[in-house]
């Protein structure tokens, strides 16, 4: 009977991930609690749920990212994408050497910042077989800084005179989510959202080869890689989305629900989440978040100004 109750509150949870009120952060942040409150139910294989149902979420999501759209776009600013990747990854290497890190939370958190958040955390962790309390630790500080920037890049924005172009463009390469990028583009005008969101989709591009370089680098030592095959189906639903575009509905409602269940993914992260191996990363992942945003945020400024 018991173990019975417990089922009360997971479901309840559960079920609130299932409706429009539920974001990102809330999810990680109930499932978290649950698990710091022993709410868990221990007979759930919690861990053996997320893996599968991160993969599948990723593919779904392939089919919300417009090809065409999205090449051409990085054709116009491969210049600054490449340079912002490469150098947000390269200098998370080091900056998590020096913090002495854990590798894998450093690199999940390093991907989130360079690429696109939340949902580059869960397409690399899978990659590079990252647990549950690891991905936790990087999802969280990403959302920690979501959160910042949604209020304050506007306002930084407006004092530097911006034009709705140029704040578009530092919104896509410096905000991490496309759901805070997308809060912080409208609020500064309809040129700067469209000029975020199509610049954005195509940074989820980039998914691809990071995801697999990321496989490649983490590599058991004497095991034969692999191609992580959600990335090989997340590339072909981009494909078959571009290539017959009049299944243009069903494609958005995959995509729907696609956003849906990952918000699922990441309350199950919570519910995951070890409490001591937070104790024991304490502020060295924030550390990191933040002086990679930082890092980000300026040198993209600094191009988009001077450019």
């Amino acid at each position: 009977m018991a173990n019975n109750i417990k089922f009360i509150p997971f479901l309840l949870a559960l079920a609130y991930c299932l409706t429009p009120y539920a974001s990102s952060p809330s999810a990680l942040l109930i499932g978290f609690l649950l698990s710091v409150t022993q709410q868990v139910p221990a007979r759930i294989p919690v861990a053996a749920i997320t893996k599968k149902l991160l993969s599948y979420s990723i593919i779904g999501l392939g089919f919300g990212v417009p090809l065409q759209q999205a090449l051409t776009v990085t054709t116009d600013s491969i210049g600054l994408i490449l340079i912002s990747i490469t150098g947000t990854l390269i200098l998370g290497y080091f900056m998590s050497q020096w913090l002495k890190l854990e590798s894998r939370t450093g690199y999940l958190i390093s991907a989130g910042t360079a690429i696109c958040g939340g949902s580059a955390i869960a397409a690399v962790a899978p990659a590079i077989n990252a647990k549950d309390d690891q991905m936790g630790l990087a999802l969280a500080t990403v959302f920690i800084l979501n959160s910042v920037a949604l209020f304050v890049f506007p306002v930084i924005g407006h004092a530097l005179g911006m034009s709705q172009l140029e704040f578009g463009t530092w919104a896509a390469v410096a905000i991490h989510d496309t759901s805070s990028v997308v809060g912080a583009a409208s609020a500064y005008g309809e040129q700067a959202l469209t000029t975020a969101t199509t610049l954005k989709l195509t940074r989820a591009l980039w998914i691809i080869p990071v995801a697999l370089i990321s496989a490649v680098l983490f590599r058991s030592h004497g095991k034969k890689w692999v191609l992580p095959y959600f990335i090989a189906f997340y590339a072909l639903a981009i494909i078959v989305s571009d290539q017959w575009p009049q299944f243009s509905t069903l494609y958005q409602s995959i995509f729907s629900v696609s956003k849906r269940a990952l918000i699922i993914c990441l309350f199950l992260i919570g519910c995951g989440i070890s409490v001591e191996k937070m104790r024991g990363a304490g502020v060295k992942p924030l550390v990191l978040g933040v002086g990679l945003w930082v890092s980000v945020s300026l040198s993209s400024l600094a191009w988009i100004m001077l450019s």
